[in-house]
């Protein structure tokens, strides 16, 4: 045990406390004194505190789920293709869908091929794919296109925290804990999902029958009725868009391939935002020269209507002119008639001739 030191109180009395200057001790009092709030502060209010970041808005689903990333993945599909062929698959191996998916390029890269001879390498068919979807999340994502709208309000002056106008996280939740205020226009909000429910109660978007059982889609960037003509030689051959010849190309007759297109049935297309049942898809496949071909027709067809436009607007005018000119020969027929055996008719004639033929 150490020894203990015994201090006397008289040793204590005189033991003064250390110095310390006046200086020293008002520095470390102001230090310790909270300093004053600006007066801004004093006058306006602080700004509310957000729970959401702008990057980052609510969804009504969680964002962590696989559904909610496939039904943005297929929102950012329909809208980004115009041209989408719907196909039902029946228990397609993998080895089938990886012969299917290479044959498909294959035509569609000869397609690349004949039109980079005409001088045009604006579109690829690289951009074509050919996806398994999941029907029931595909069908939702569809209803939220078509029905729902996101309206960007126009850019408008800051206003200040202060403001009763400005918006927390805190007041856009209900009682149930779900975010049902509309500046969460996006995809994923619960906004979209209840404009797009509401709205699909009444209104159709014309897919409603083909949306049933395991699909696949064939989504195309452009409308190219050319490599829709040979997408459809491949998955789906008919008489507009025969299949190729064994000795053109063996490998599309191989067994996988022949298995897997058995169990591969055409059930329409979506063209730029319309339903199309079969035959649509086909006759859309079927037009000859493609966009080049479209666009001949169509000049054809209004320089036509200009012409009969033309000629119509000119038809009353040609008719007045025909009449007035027909009326104006049969009156000088009457007055030669009138004035035959006369001769003072017969120097008016004279007359009238010769300031004709002046």
């Amino acid at each position: 045990m150490p020894p203990r030191l015994r201090v006397a109180p008289e040793q204590l009395r005189n033991v003064r406390p250390q110095y310390v200057c006046w200086q020293c001790r008002h520095a470390s009092l102001a230090s310790a004194t909270t300093p004053a709030p600006p007066i801004e502060q004093t006058v306006q209010a602080t700004s509310p505190i957000a729970r959401y970041p702008p990057s980052q808005p609510p969804s009504h689903k969680p964002a962590e789920f696989r559904k909610t990333q496939l039904h943005r993945q297929y929102q950012s599909l329909l809208r980004s293709s115009p041209l989408i062929v719907i196909f039902q698959h029946n228990n397609i191996k993998a080895t089938e869908w990886a012969g299917i998916r290479r044959e498909l390029t294959a035509a569609l890269n000869k397609v690349d091929q004949d039109v980079a001879k005409e001088g045009n390498n604006a579109y690829t068919g690289s951009a074509i794919k050919l996806s398994v979807v999941q029907t029931g999340i595909f069908t939702s994502a569809l209803r939220v296109v078509e029905f729902w709208e996101p309206k960007f309000e126009p850019e408008s002056p800051a206003i200040h925290p202060s403001d009763p106008k400005t918006r927390s996280s805190a007041s856009v939740e209900d009682t149930k804990g779900k975010v049902n205020d509309p500046i969460f226009t996006h995809g994923l909000s619960r906004h979209a999902w209840w404009q797009a429910k509401n709205k699909s109660k009444t209104a159709r978007h014309g897919l409603e029958p083909l949306l049933s059982g395991p699909l696949s889609l064939l989504t195309m960037p452009e409308v190219s009725p050319q490599h829709l003509k040979a997408a459809l030689s491949i998955l789906a051959p008919s008489p507009q868009s025969p299949a190729p010849k064994r000795r053109a190309n063996p490998g599309y007759y191989e067994k996988p391939v022949q298995d897997g297109l058995q169990k591969l049935m055409l059930l329409g297309a979506r063209v730029e935002g319309k339903a199309f049942d079969v035959e649509g898809a086909r006759w859309v496949g079927s037009i000859e020269g493609g966009l080049s071909g479209l666009r001949a027709q169509l000049v054809a067809m209004l320089s036509g209507l200009g012409a009969q436009l033309t000629n119509t607007l000119e038809a009353a005018s040609r008719n007045l002119y025909i009449t007035v000119e027909s009326r104006r020969g049969m009156l000088e027929e009457e007055q030669k008639g009138k004035g035959g055996g006369s001769n003072g008719n017969d120097e008016t004639a004279a007359e009238k001739a010769a300031e004709k033929a002046a």
